[in-house]
């Protein structure tokens, strides 16, 4: 297929860009929006699971893939995939932001130089997507951007404290530019925060607790948050919760705080911890493990 048959496909179907595309919410994600005859350009730090993500889009209908490995800690990198959108297809209708990493353990026993990473790949690298792409929707004056963010962005957790802090920070990112966008009203920034969702991240977490963790109750399919996500096109929204049990949890932690202070270090070690043994790891924090990387994890969710 040319150039010129690729942009006059994408003249009829979305234009979408998907960051964090070779596992979990993010690969579900771009698989929804190719059952919709999407032109996809899928992103991650992974070129052969990519590559992986792609053929099951290609299967599930989209009208084009095209891949670009890259780290959205590289900001020169992050721009050369939204031209390499707009160059192929002629424009962006879509941006979906789900790269993220993950560490578990205390704050004065995690490594600097992972919870660095952890806060920087969520903040920094959220920072290099809007960066990138705000001028192209700007210059459009339409368009979405859907930041998958998490529960964790509303509450805090004992040994998650890199994790929390990084989403705390997006959601404040992601909130400015909310209001920042208010002059243009047919551009949109939606954040949708899952709660325990059975993905590969938590088996791929750097972690010092010798042991990893698993997604809390209830748990959720990729796939669901990803039809959460590709809603927030006709539906857009500041802040989304996909899982019933967010509201009540942000609740307890907001109007209740001693309360909840007390039960979610107990609750989290009982629900949210893997009764496995591993030695330190800095897990995917630094380098992706493709061998680890899919769309489900190995939990049970619906």
């Amino acid at each position: 297929m040319t150039a010129d048959d690729l942009s006059s496909t994408a003249a009829q179907q979305e234009v979408v860009l998907v960051i964090g595309a070779s596992s979990g919410i993010g690969r579900a994600s771009a698989i929804e929006f190719a059952t919709r005859g999407a032109s996809l350009v899928l992103v991650s730090r992974s070129a052969t699971t990519l590559a992986d993500a792609a053929a099951d889009c290609r299967t599930a209908g989209a009208s084009a893939v095209e891949c670009v490995p890259a780290d959205v800690l590289d900001p020169d990198a992050v721009q050369a995939a939204v031209d390499r959108a707009t160059s192929t297809f002629g424009r962006l209708d879509v941006v979906v932001h789900t790269a993220t990493v993950m560490a578990y353990g205390r704050i004065e026993d995690v490594q600097p130089d992972v919870f660095e990473r952890v806060v920087d790949t969520a903040i920094q690298g959220t920072f290099h997507v809007f960066r990138s792409a705000l001028p192209v929707l700007r210059a459009q004056r339409r368009g979405h951007v859907v930041v998958v963010s998490s529960l964790l962005a509303s509450i805090t957790a004992p040994t998650m404290g890199a994790y929390v802090t990084a989403k705390w920070g997006q959601l404040g990112l992601i909130r400015t530019l909310q209001q920042e966008l208010r002059d243009l009203p047919d551009v949109h920034v939606s954040a949708v925060a899952p709660g325990g969702t059975t993905t590969p991240i938590y088996e791929q977490a750097a972690t010092v607790l010798g042991n990893t963790g698993h997604p809390p109750p209830p748990v959720y399919t990729p796939e669901r948050v990803a039809r959460a996500v590709v809603a927030r096109i006709d539906d857009p929204r500041r802040l989304k919760q996909s899982g019933v049990a967010n509201p009540i949890i942000i609740a307890g932690f907001r109007l209740f705080p001693p309360v909840f202070d007390v039960l979610v270090g107990p609750l989290l070690k009982t629900f949210g911890m893997a009764r496995d043994s591993v030695a330190p790891t800095t897990g995917n924090v630094f380098a992706p493990v493709p061998e680890k990387e899919a769309t489900r994890g190995s939990y049970f969710g619906f």
